[in-house]
Parts: structure tokens; C-alpha cells; sequence
């Protein structure tokens, strides 16, 4: 099966620091991919690189057969939750769905309320963000992630600074996509734990390197420790 992302040498340098360093990534359709690593380790920066939003100093990406460059082909068929999720504090849910769909030319109501089911905020959807707790505004920027039904969807440590519930609840709504809708993901994070709950494949990241990458089946507890020393002491359990 020909991959959905494939990156060849991509390379993002800072000066003379390369905080991205010939990454060879491939994702294929239908994947739940992890990207795991320490902060710092050049996860985020991968993320901006693929989704358009900053530009490699050196290297390709190839999305769905594509070059990146191709914005009009590309575009529209990714959807992206990186750092800041673009959502207006003073807004309601409703209110900033709209927007963006409106950005995108989409204008059906009920395309709204189906967004805002799928992620759990339909009895929320009047409420000003500014009022949502942390989990719901990550709720809310994965379904502005999904405006215009992209087939690739990338999140970046979705799960960050949620509590046990919080991470359970938007851990079912990735699987859920992805097995009703057959979105691939890519999700980075520092918690392997987490991740190994729905990641169906690895890419292990190291000080910019793309150290390897591996199926979920193909762990073994060599890997599992080499994991855990990346990320800090988080177990793989």
C-alpha cells in the first residue's frame, strides 16, 4: 500500500541548529500514527512541516501522491490541531464551528450540530469557550480539525494537560473516527502510555532524528525500554 505521508530527508535548520534532521516518515492509510519523543525533540516542528504551516529548509513531502506544494490538492484534505487551535475565547462553541465552516464554504447547520455531536459538546454548544474546561476546548479544536471531512487529521499532544477522564474521552473519539470514517491520524506526544492505547504504528524522534519507526505488533520489550528512556520514565503499559 502507497503511503499516505512520506517525507524524504526533510530538514528544518534554525542557524546553524537543526531542529529537524533528515526525517524519512511514512503513514499509511488508515493509521492511527504516534509520533513519541521528550519535549524538545523536534515532534511539533514535523507537525508545522507536514501540515504547511512552516516551510523545510531542506527535504520533501509527498501527501496523498502530492508534493505539499500542491496547496489546492492538499489543503482541504487535512485537518490540523497544532499549539493553538485558532478558537475564539469570547465565541460559542456553535459560533466558532460556523466560522471556520463558513471560511471553507460550508454552510449547512446540520453539518454544524453533527460536528459538535461527534465530539461530545452538543449540550455545550451555546457556552462561550472562554467558560469550556481544558478537555472541552481540546474537543472543540479537533472538530474544527474536521470541518470539510479531511482524510488526514494531525494532533499535536492532544492530550496534554487533561486529566484520566478528559484523556479517555478524546482517546474514543480519535478510534471512533478512525474506524468509522477511516481518518489517519497523526498524533505526537511525551506519554507513551497514552499513546499505546490507539496508536497502530511509531515513529520514534530523538533530538530532531527519526530513530525508527515500528507496528504496534512489532514491539517488543527492547523497544518498549527504548520508549521509556525517550520519554522520560513513562512505561508503555
Amino acid at each position: 500500500m502507497n503511503a499516505l505521508v512520506q517525507t524524504n530527508n526533510l530538514t528544518k535548520q534554525y542557524g546553524k541548529h537543526k531542529v529537524v534532521n533528515s526525517v524519512n516518515l511514512s503513514v499509511k492509510k488508515g493509521e492511527i500514527y504516534g509520533l513519541i519523543g521528550r519535549n524538545g525533540a523536534g515532534k511539533t516542528t514535523v507537525l508545522r512541516l507536514i501540515s504547511g504551516l512552516a516551510k523545510p529548509t531542506e527535504g520533501d513531502i509527498c501527501l496523498f501522491g502530492q508534493n505539499r506544494h500542491n496547496t489546492v490538492y492538499v489543503q482541504n484534505r487535512v485537518g490540523i490541531l497544532i499549539e493553538n487551535s485558532g478558537i475564539y475565547p469570547n465565541m460559542s462553541a456553535k459560533d466558532n464551528i460556523r466560522l471556520k465552516c463558513l471560511a471553507m464554504g460550508i454552510s449547512s447547520k446540520s453539518y454544524i450540530a453533527e460536528l459538535l455531536e461527534g465530539v461530545g459538546l452538543s449540550a455545550a454548544s451555546k457556552k462561550k469557550v472562554k467558560h469550556f474546561s481544558v478537555g472541552m476546548k481540546q474537543r472543540l479544536g479537533i472538530a474544527l480539525a474536521l470541518v470539510g471531512n479531511p482524510e488526514l487529521v494531525i494532533l499535536d499532544e492532544p492530550v496534554n494537560g487533561l486529566d484520566p477522564q478528559g484523556m479517555a474521552e478524546i482517546r474514543e473519539i480519535i478510534v471512533r473516527l478512525n474506524a468509522e470514517q477511516n481518518i489517519t491520524f497523526i498524533i505526537s506526544s511525551h506519554i507513551l502510555g497514552e499513546l499505546s492505547k490507539i496508536a497502530t504504528s511509531y515513529g520514534i524522534i530523538e533530538k530532531g532524528e527519526l530513530k525508527k519507526q515500528v507496528l504496534k505488533t512489532e514491539l517488543t520489550e527492547d523497544l518498549e525500554e527504548y520508549f521509556f528512556s525517550l520519554t522520560g520514565g513513562v512505561s508503555y503499559d
